[in-house]
This record gives structure tokens, sequence and C-alpha cells, in this order.
């Protein structure tokens, strides 16, 4: 690699290290469509999925499986109750402010779950929305004009990068 005069070193390593992440980018973006865990294990995944979320109303499905994905982290006792009350209130309980699509049991289930609130209360309710997600919200994503838009600039960069190597 040759370095341009007056050129720091340091910028030719940063554009290196550039060319990598939009490598390493443009393949987590077409991993996305192998399977809907695929979307959720990438931080970018879940940004774009919850965009489009936002555009079909529907983003509450998505936040509540990221918030109990983050109660499950909780260690303190104290901390499990009050974050348990405050996810039940927002999106699990009857006319929520943040209602997710649920059926009558297993939101009877999930309260009586927070009397001994365990980092597992939220299991059948998380796992409900998740399948109606993955069933639902995630093939409308894959065909949405933003998904295939990633995919073109994704696989356009994997192709000018092999034509010019």
């Amino acid at each position: 690699m040759e370095l341009r005069s007056g050129e720091p070193s340091g910028t030719v390593k940063e554009r290196e290290k550039g060319k990598r992440a939009h490598r390493d980018s443009s393949r987590e973006v077409l991993e996305w469509r192998e399977s809907f865990d695929q979307l959720l294990k990438s931080k970018s995944g879940v940004n774009a999925f919850h965009t489009f979320l936002k555009t079909e109303f529907s983003e509450e499905n998505l936040d509540f499986w990221l918030a109990c994905e983050d109660f499950k982290k909780t260690r303190s006792k104290t901390k499990l109750a009050s974050k348990a009350n405050r996810i039940f209130e927002e999106f699990v309980q009857s006319e929520a402010p943040r209602e997710v699509n649920i059926d009558h049991e297993t939101r009877e289930i999930t309260r009586k779950n927070l009397s001994g609130a365990t980092s597992a209360c939220f299991n059948e309710a998380q796992a409900k929305t998740r399948t109606l997600m993955e069933k639902d919200s995630y093939p409308r994503f894959l065909k949405s004009a933003s998904y295939q838009d990633m995919t073109k600039q994704a696989t356009s960069r994997g192709t000018s990068k092999r034509s010019h190597t």
C-alpha cells in the first residue's frame, strides 16, 4: 500500500478499516434474509427492522421483545419486580399504551407470573410476540422497498469490490 505524499498513515488505515466495515455490513444485510434469528442478532438489523415496523405502526412488538431481553439480564430482585411491573403495564395488560397482540390466556399467565417475578415471567408472552413477528412482520420486511434497497447496495458493493481487485 502506498502513501500519498503529505497523507498521514492513519488515514490509509482508517480507509481500510472502513472498507472492511462496509464488507462486513454488506454481508450482514444479506444474512438477515437467512433467518429471523440472524436479523435479531444484528444491532443494525434490529434498527432496520424497527424502522420498518414504525412504518406499519407495529413497533411495540419488537420493543416488547427487546424489553424482555433486557429484563432477563436483570440480577437485582428489587429491580426485577419493578421492571416486570413497568413492562406489564406498558405492553401486556389490557388497554396498555403499547399493547402487544397476545391472547387472553397468555396475558393472564403473565399477570400471574408477576406475583413472583423471575427473569422467566415474560417467556410465554415474549415467545408468542416473537412468533408473530417472525411469521407476519419479518416476511413483509424482507419484501419491503427499504430492505430491497439495502440488499441492492450490499450486492453492488460486493460486486464492485470484486471487479476492482
